[in-house]
């Protein structure tokens, strides 16, 4: 098949002050250059917009490096390979890889994962089975320790991240699973589909209030994908040699002034808390062992996920801003 001459990607054009805007990005057309040795060009089908992304905006030092201006922005992606000068990997087989936010991609065959042949929802890959997925797995098993008969707290718990972490919770021991979202059709999500014993609305009162309630003798384990309030709320209601997960703080990423951070931080000492951050690329070496778990809890129905679908490339950046408003219930993916 001919090769296309050109295609889409999406350039940051300018570092948002406080919640991104959609004139921050511009869809610009981009040459498509044809596979050299060892590459494989990818029509993209499907890209993974995350809450991470938002910190990739601003020109500070992280973790990952921020989005550079007037360049394609990049993030997980799922594609048909429709060019091969890879051994192994050939023209039809579905791949996940990084260079998302536009239409195709020329990749390094090493930069690449194939999927399982005749997987039925290969979406699936970049949510549950994907780096959000796997981020919760890591957290719970590498980071938290958990053991069984564990109390776990869940903040953001209708996301990707937050949704299969209280679930993996509970196929992994805990005795109790509690989640916070931010609306009552998201809070009955939790405990009606995904086996949460308890949940509620952040929105509707104080966290510090509607905790305790949640779990009346206390939490073991605080997975915090939101951070401010609900760290604070975690920190008291956390028992003797509990265990911090520190894996997103979404209540600041759109800040323009630093929040105020938990005054409460002295409990931490009397009840010997052990708070950890977390980056899930730290973890890679674990990725099969992560796959052996859950994959069959995925395939049984054990482990349940809903996503969330926003279609065309053209509305990507809408689609990230839809996650930082929390419009989406478990994963956000945009369908080319």
């Amino acid at each position: 098949m001919s090769l296309p001459a050109t295609g889409r990607a999406w350039h940051l054009v300018s570092r948002p002050h406080g919640t991104p805007v959609p004139e921050n990005f511009a869809l610009r057309e981009e040459p498509v250059r044809a596979p050299g040795d060892g590459e494989v060009l990818v029509r993209n089908t499907h890209l993974s917009v995350d809450p991470y992304m938002r910190g990739r905006m601003n020109d500070h030092k992280s973790y990952v490096p921020p989005f550079a201006l007037d360049e394609p922005m990049d993030g997980a992606a799922l594609g048909e390979v429709v060019a091969s000068e890879a051994e192994g990997l050939a023209p039809g087989d579905l791949v996940t890889h990084n260079l998302g936010w536009r239409d195709y991609a020329t990749v390094p065959a090493r930069q690449v994962a194939p999927l399982p042949r005749d997987t039925p929802r290969p979406s699936a890959y970049l949510g549950v089975l994907g780096m959000p997925g796997f981020t919760a797995w890591v957290g719970l098993r590498k980071i938290a320790d958990i053991r069984e008969g564990d109390a776990v707290f869940v903040s953001g718990a209708a996301g990707a991240v937050g949704s299969t972490a209280g679930q993996l919770a509970r196929l992994m021991g805990a005795a109790r699973v509690v989640g916070s979202a931010g609306s009552p059709a998201k809070v009955e999500l939790l405990t009606s589909e995904y086996g949460f014993d308890a949940a509620f609305d952040y929105r509707e009162a104080p966290v510090g209030e509607q905790l305790p309630v949640a779990a009346p003798d206390g939490i073991d384990v605080y997975f915090d994908n939101v951070g401010g309030d609900h760290l604070e709320a975690a920190i008291t209601a956390m028992r003797t040699h509990g265990r911090i997960v520190l894996c997103g703080m979404i209540a600041q990423y759109n800040a323009t002034e630093p929040p105020p951070g938990p005054n409460n931080l002295g409990l931490m000492v009397g009840k010997r808390i052990r708070a950890q951050g977390m980056i899930v690329t730290d973890h890679q070496a674990s990725l099969p062992e992560f796959h052996r778990e859950v994959a069959p809890w995925v395939d049984s129905g054990e482990l349940r996920y809903r996503e969330t679908f926003v279609d065309g490339l053209e509305n990507t950046p809408e689609a990230l801003l839809g996650v930082l408003r929390g419009d989406n219930t478990g994963k956000m993916v945009v369908r080319l």
